[in-house]
């Protein structure tokens, strides 16, 4: 129990430190402890995946997954943290830039009628490490899928010097059409059962959040599976995917936060309805 006790002593002491008054201190250094791991991988990653392949590729995922998220907390963080200061919630460019470049990037997401990152008042705590467990064991867990998926790619559609943007965008053709809506409905549904939520839950988010999300992917991915199809070694595909995926998984974390806030407020608002 004083374990436990010291633990959250220190865990609220330093999430009470920022960097220039803006950064998170915790969330700054997990991802300094992240980016180590990862400049340690990489400079072996190719004598790992000699060795081992599909764990080395379960294990970048998952390293960058973890980073995924990170970001996505700091970005959701540095908001709220500004809106904390604003009760009103009106940001001053001249106090925060950084909070308001965040707040107009939110805000001009073409992809969803409410802003993406939650309001701070329905926010998890400071640095919510349930959350970045579970990114990194989703990354994990669907690196085998992924990679399965990829040797499926290159042995029906192989890539020769005499043919190879044809391959290339059967390739993208193949794993947009199939694999990304697969996708987009797996991370939904693993990330809201790993939060406790059952059928209903599973509904509302995929109801609320599956459509604005695959947009988002066509946006992206086709453009950056010509490019990976097209240039990379078949080592180097799925870290490829994962490392420009860091934007991505950040946007899906940040969708998967904003789809449990709407939730809660779902929830909320039925209850009130059943009170006399």
């Amino acid at each position: 129990m004083s374990w436990e006790l010291n633990r959250r002593r220190w865990l609220r002491a330093i999430n009470s430190r920022y960097i220039y008054g803006r950064i998170p201190l915790l969330h700054a250094i997990i991802f300094f402890i992240e980016m180590a791991l990862l400049a340690r991988l990489t400079s072996r990653f190719n004598a790992y995946f000699d060795e081992r392949p599909l764990l080395t590729t379960m294990v970048t995922n998952s390293i960058l997954g973890g980073v995924a998220d990170t970001v996505a907390q700091t970005i959701t963080a540095i908001r709220q943290r500004a809106l904390r200061k604003h009760p009103n919630g009106k940001l001053d460019p001249r106090e925060d830039a950084l909070a308001i470049e965040i707040h107009e990037l939110d805000r001009k997401n073409p992809f969803s009628n409410r802003e993406l990152i939650p309001e701070s008042k329905a926010l998890p705590p400071p640095f919510d490490f349930e959350r970045l467990t579970r990114f990194m064991a989703y990354g994990f867990c669907m690196a085998p899928i992924q990679f399965r998926w990829f040797k499926f790619l290159e042995r029906s559609f192989p890539i020769t010097k005499s043919a190879a943007l044809l391959p290339a965008i059967k390739r993208v053709a193949f794993d947009q059409l199939i694999f990304a809506p697969f996708g987009v409905a797996c991370f939904f549904t693993a990330m809201t059962i790993a939060e406790g939520g059952g059928r209903r839950a599973v509904y509302h988010k995929l109801r609320d959040m599956y459509v604005p999300t695959l947009k988002a992917n066509y946006v992206l991915w086709p453009a950056v599976q010509i490019v990976n199809f097209r240039l990379m070694p078949v080592q180097f595909q799925l870290p490829f995917v994962s490392t420009v995926g860091i934007a991505w998984t950040a946007y899906l974390s940040l969708t998967n936060a904003a789809g449990d806030v709407e939730e809660s407020r779902y929830i909320t608002s039925r209850s009130d309805i059943r009170l006399p």
